[in-house]
C-alpha cells in the first residue's frame, strides 16, 4: 500500500520540499508516502479558472489511478488526528493505494470531490496549497505513530 499526495504545483520552495521529505522519510517501508506534482492548468494563463480547474482534475484523477481518493477541500469534514489514524488503519487493512488530492490556488473541480471516498477539511483556515503538503505529510506520519504506539503523538 502506498500513500500518495497528488498536488497541483511544481518546484516548491526548498523549505516546503525539506518539510515534506522529513516526514516522508520517517514513514515505514510498508507504508511509503509519495508526492506527485502536476502542472497548473494551462488555461490559468488566459484567466479561465474553471477550465484550468478541469484540466487539473484530469491530471489529478489520472495520477490517482485506481487508488482510493481523499479530496482535501474546505467544505469537507473535519477530522481529528485520531480520526485520521482510524481511517489509516482501515485503509491498511483494506489494501490498495490511497491518493490525497490537493488542488491548486482555486481548489478542486467538483468531479474530484465526487470521485472521492472522503472529503476532508484539513483546517478551518485557508492554507496555501504548498503548505498543505507539509502539514498533510506530518499528519500522516503522526497518525501512523499513533497506530504504532510510538510516543511522537502525545495526548
Amino acid at each position: 500500500m502506498r500513500l500518495k499526495i497528488i498536488t497541483v504545483g511544481r518546484r516548491p520552495p526548498r523549505w516546503v520540499q525539506a518539510g515534506f521529505d522529513e516526514f516522508a522519510s520517517r514513514m515505514p517501508r510498508h507504508l511509503p508516502l509519495e508526492l506527485v506534482e502536476i502542472a497548473p492548468g494551462a488555461a490559468r494563463r488566459s484567466g479561465d479558472v474553471e477550465r484550468a480547474r478541469e484540466q487539473e482534475a484530469d491530471a489529478l484523477l489520472a495520477a490517482a489511478g485506481s487508488a482510493r481518493i481523499i479530496a482535501l477541500d474546505e467544505r469537507g469534514a473535519a477530522w481529528t488526528t485520531r480520526d485520521l489514524a482510524g481511517r489509516l488503519e482501515g485503509f491498511m487493512q483494506g489494501g490498495g493505494d490511497v491518493a490525497f488530492l490537493v488542488g491548486g490556488a482555486d481548489g478542486l473541480a467538483d468531479r474530484c470531490r465526487a470521485q472521492a471516498v472522503h472529503t476532508w477539511s484539513l483546517s478551518a483556515l485557508t492554507l496555501p496549497h504548498l503548505l498543505v503538503r507539509v502539514v498533510l505529510a506530518e499528519q500522516l506520519y503522526r497518525a501512523f505513530t499513533l497506530l504504532d504506539g510510538h510516543p511522537y503523538h502525545r495526548d
